[in-house]
């Protein structure tokens, strides 16, 4: 493989010039690969450093990116990334040089393929594991049209310890199915070593052990490989001969993560999988960020789990991302990375609480979508003891549609007895945490991606609900969900300046609706409930919903996310573009308010 090297101090155009699209790039001579490839490097350690977004996992698949596009006809013959977060040196090669200024940014290039983007992005695949499927359905369906198109997946290893990859592998091998191409992108992590017994199969394969056997020759596909995924004339071989083979076949490519960029190739973490804007001559932070969510709910665990030997964690591949590698470190033995298997993570934690102790399943809100199934008939039906805690609830950020967190309050307050909290500060975090985990049932807590506010104390507890701030009459109350509530607090100030008094109340416990804060809700001229969750069966519809049925002359307003896939911008910004800041709180407050007065 080739030497570890130090980026250029600055990015100067060259061959990326050339190959700037796939014609370009294979009209250039093979001696000039090389350099090509350390440009493409030195690019992307500037940009993405400039930026933040996925640095490590690109800048190990420059090589094999390069292959891809010499050998194949993009965007004719289909290339499908799993997950999109590698596809960076993808974009490059495919016309999209200049919007690299503006990654991850509103406005700016999607950090993961984007069908709006270019013809080249097939599917804007960022939850892993699902490209092989949609692979396989691409290539029945050129040889059903009779297209000669080739069908080309790159999956991690990773990724492989998703069940939908093996789903799609028992589907695909046989000399009788189309043809298709799947690199196998194995660099050994995703985020931290990949774990389970296809990383060890894998580890075999790597090291050309014969007794281990092939299982995908064993599933019926060809196998090619192991290749230095580093090495291009290797790389360009096998995935032409993986091409002229017409039939599914698997080229196993070993990459290093991180590659070219000495901070990431050192950082024993996780290769800087993903990070913000760093300085490019040290790989450290250009600003130091206050304590994070994550961080917060890290400390909270660790202290529970010194009082409570029956707590035990889980986590599907993310045990740093997810806040748990203290916890890891104090308890090793009762802590689980599944791999990136969600379903089994849920109803392996449904058996760790059938079996007398409280799992608590660290997870990103957008990846509880794929075991609700689970998490309703396997944890719901039975009402066992398991704490979902998830992290990236509602506005994510620059990860985009795929990732923003703004689907839980709807769909898991349809699993009966599950009880859902949104802390509104680091405080209530580990006080509804250990409510949650003292709850002899389902229970979840939500919180974002995002720097931990203010401690907002509450002028006083109501039965199950906090008031932070008590106006005199009973014009206008605001409920506030999670970290909404700091927004909701300025607001109710500005609207004073208007005449309009507001009692801002913290719900805590947001599903189910609890009877003592539908009665205090009921006393109010106007309700307005604010939060980051799609309107559709959120918190403040199903308000809506209960107080229709209760009857009587109340109004209820819920301001939410609109009911479509939502772009990549800062959290700030596309909170501020839906209403949900200060400024949209207040003015439709003061709107509604006009109405009613009008129709008095």
């Amino acid at each position: 493989m080739p030497m570890t090297v130090t980026p250029a101090p600055a990015h100067r155009a060259g061959l990326l010039e050339t190959a700037a699209e796939p014609r370009g790039l294979k009209a250039l001579p093979a001696r000039a690969l090389p350099d090509l490839a350390q440009e493409i490097r030195d690019f992307m350690i500037e940009k993405v450093c400039a930026t933040g977004g996925h640095l490590g996992p690109n800048l190990g698949v420059v090589e094999l990116t390069i292959a891809l596009h010499r050998v194949f006809d993009s965007p004719w013959d289909r290339i499908v990334f799993d997950t999109g977060h590698q596809a960076y040196v993808h974009k490059l090669l495919t016309g999209r040089r200049e919007g690299f200024e503006r990654l991850r940014q509103a406005g700016g290039l999607s950090g993961y393929p984007s069908r709006t983007e270019s013809a080249h992005d097939q599917v804007e695949n960022s939850h892993a594991s699902a490209a092989l499927s949609y692979a396989c359905g691409l290539a029945r369906a050129h040889q059903l049209r009779g297209e000669d198109r080739r069908v080309v997946t790159v999956v991690g290893d990773g990724a492989l310890t998703g069940g939908m990859c093996w789903e799609a592998l028992n589907n695909t091998g046989g000399a009788t199915e189309p043809p298709m191409v799947i690199v196998l992108n194995d660099n050994g992590r995703s985020y931290e070593p990949t774990t389970g017994a296809a990383a060890t199969h894998l580890a075999a394969l790597r090291g050309r052990n014969s007794t281990a056997g092939n299982l995908f020759r064993s599933l019926g596909l060809a196998y090619l490989g192991p290749v230095d995924g580093h090495d291009l004339p290797a790389l360009e071989h096998a995935l032409r001969s993986a091409r002229d083979l017409d039939r599914p076949v698997v080229v196993h490519c070993l990459t290093r993560k991180g590659l070219g960029y000495v901070p990431a190739e050192e950082d024993e973490a996780d290769c800087m999988h993903a990070i913000g804007p760093l300085e490019t001559s040290t790989g450290k932070p250009r600003k130091p960020g206050g304590r994070s969510w994550t961080q917060a709910f890290g400390q909270e665990i660790v202290a529970l789990g010194a009082e409570r030997e029956d707590l035990v964690c889980l986590t599907a591949a993310m045990r740093r991302p997810a806040g748990l590698l203290a916890f890891t470190r104090a308890f090793p033995d009762r802590v689980w990375d599944v791999g990136i298997a969600e379903q089994h993570a849920v109803t392996c934690a449904a058996g760790l609480a059938a079996g007398g102790l409280h799992p608590v399943v660290a997870i990103y809100s957008t990846f509880t979508n794929r075991a609700f199934d689970q998490l309703l008939m396997d944890v719901g039906l039975h009402h066992l003891p398991v704490t979902l805690v998830l992290d990236r609830a509602g506005i994510t950020g620059p990860d985009g549609p795929s990732h923003h967190g703004m689907w839980d309050l709807s769909t898991l307050a349809i699993v009966p007895g599950l009880r859902v909290a949104a802390p509104r500060d680091a405080t209530r975090l580990g006080e509804l945490l250990r409510e949650a985990v003292d709850v002899p049932g389902p229970t979840a807590v939500r919180f974002p991606k995002a720097t931990v506010g203010p401690d907002l104390p509450a002028v006083a507890r109501v039965d199950s609900f906090d008031v932070l701030r008590r106006a005199p009459g009973k014009d206008v109350l605001l409920l506030a969900v999670g970290p909404l509530a700091e927004p909701c607090l300025d607001a109710a100030r500005a609207l004073g300046c208007h005449g309009v008094q507001a009692t801002v109340v913290d719900p805590r416990w947001v599903a189910p609706l609890g009877e003592d804060l539908l009665a205090y809700a009921a006393e109010y001229r106007l309700t307005v409930t604010v939060e980051d969750n799609v309107a559709t069966g959120g918190f403040g519809a199903r308000l809506a919903h209960a107080a229709a049925r209760a009857g009587g002359t109340h109004h209820v307003l819920p301001l939410a996310l609109p009911e479509r896939f939502l772009t990549h911008g800062s959290r700030r910004e596309l909170l501020s573009t839906h209403g949900l800041d200060a400024v949209g709180i207040t003015n439709a407050v003061l709107h509604r308010h006009t109405q009613l007065e009008a129709s008095r």
